[in-house]
């Protein structure tokens, strides 16, 4: 494998992942609710996950339960 094949790899398995939840509506606010425990905003976490877990990480984030509107 090249170099610029290992790019591409890195590129699609973590790069494109990222940057779709970066970029997602559905990813949660960018900032943590007045009076939280946690400084960490639900896209900060996502973020995380997907740095930590690769495409995994990805995974978790498309195939997550969303909440329902009653």
């Amino acid at each position: 494998m090249g170099i610029e094949t290992g790019w591409i790899v890195l590129g699609l398995f973590w790069g494109l992942p990222l940057l779709h939840v970066c970029l997602s509506r559905t990813a949660g606010p960018w900032r943590s609710a007045p009076g939280a425990e946690c400084p960490f905003s639900p896209r900060v976490g996502w973020i995380f996950l997907v740095l930590m877990l690769g495409p995994l990480g990805w995974l978790l984030f498309v195939l997550r339960r969303r909440p329902r509107a009653s």
